[in-house]
């Protein structure tokens, strides 16, 4: 390209060069070659911003890690969070009304509402006085969807007290149907399936990155919705919390009172729940403590990944409902899935 227009600007010289004076022969081939250069210029920057483009486009939708972790992941999310008015969340709660109020967390009181455009919400509600923390982590963490976990929709900071509003997840915590007075009756392959749809929750909480550390895991934190679908929650929550509310604020209990010992293991009957009935096969609840064992190592070089737990709970569910066919005139057929629940 170059020795094309440098041959469209040599054209108007086909004169005797005796007849044109020296400074005028000068003047051309510098303003000659000032052109190129100017050419030349503008051809490569319009190839690099097509190239900056280009890897902007593939890169901008990508993980927070490229950069600065959580700071790229909030600039991508900024538009996730809806920010509500203190009014729209009182009108929501019949005034934040005993009523309404299903329970309190470490973050604070759990309203249930239900907002203008008929959404179901539960609305966590603290003193707490503004900051743009608060907001950062509400947009960071808004961002994050997946179908085992509860999405966090907004926030609300207004008279000096701070909102958290998530969806609404309707059959309560797994907690409240094992221990609750009116909680259903779960069977083995009930409670593998909903510890899958937990693992896989929490799996993908690891393959964030930066990776998100739950820190507040158990049963009272999976709720389960109106077909026993598992959505871990309150992912997070323990970034709003600041160091005043570590100490002193947790629940302790001696490990004697939580965990049995390895050789504890082999009279099974006794670890068991009794409301499980004959619903479970020994080999299926053998597969589950062993994993349950190799979770929880004090090597953490030896635990396990998520991804490998929802794995094995995949694997031992397949076996456990093969294991136990529905024997009918004569034919085997399989429980489906979604008949677990009902």
């Amino acid at each position: 390209m170059v020795v094309k227009i440098w041959s469209i600007v040599k054209k108007p010289f086909n004169l005797q060069m005796s007849d044109i004076p020296l400074a005028a022969v000068t003047g051309a081939a510098v303003g000659a070659l000032a052109l190129i250069a100017l050419l030349v210029l503008l051809i490569w920057f319009c190839i690099f911003r097509r190239k900056n483009a280009s890897r902007t486009s593939e890169s901008g939708s990508s993980d927070p890690s490229s950069t600065q972790g959580r700071s790229v992941a909030i600039d991508l999310s900024m538009r996730e969070a809806r920010r509500f008015k203190l009014e729209e969340l009182a009108q929501a709660t019949n005034s934040f009304t005993n009523k309404n109020l299903i329970g309190i967390g470490k973050f604070g009181e759990v309203y249930k509402g239900l907002l203008q455009d008929g959404v179901l919400v539960a609305i966590k509600k603290r003193p707490g006085l503004p900051t743009q923390e608060f907001v950062n982590e509400v947009r960071y963490l808004s961002s994050i969807n997946h179908r085992n976990l509860v999405t966090l929709l907004g926030y609300c900071q207004e008279n000096n007290t701070q909102f958290l509003v998530y969806q609404y997840v309707s059959n309560g915590s797994v907690s409240s149907h094992l221990y609750g007075a009116g909680g259903s009756r779960l069977e083995f392959r009930n409670r593998l399936a909903i510890s899958i749809g937990a693992a896989k929750g929490l799996a993908h909480l690891h393959s964030l990155s930066p990776r998100l550390i739950h820190k507040d895991f158990k049963t009272a934190n999976v709720l389960v919705d109106e077909t026993f679908i598992a959505r871990v929650a309150d992912a997070g929550v323990h970034n709003f919390l600041g160091r005043e509310d570590d100490v002193g604020t947790s629940s302790h209990f001696d490990a004697d009172q939580i965990f049995l010992s390895p050789e504890d293991y082999t009279d099974m009957p006794t670890i068991i729940d009794e409301r499980l009935g004959g619903t479970y096969t020994a080999e299926g609840v053998e597969e589950v403590i062993t994993l349950t064992l190799r979770c929880l190592d004090v090597s953490s070089e030896k635990r396990p990944m998520m991804s490998y737990v929802v794995t094995e709970l995949e694997r031992i569910l397949d076996k456990e409902v093969s294991l136990t066919t529905v024997m009918g005139e004569g034919n085997p057929t399989v429980t489906l899935g979604s008949q677990l629940f009902k």
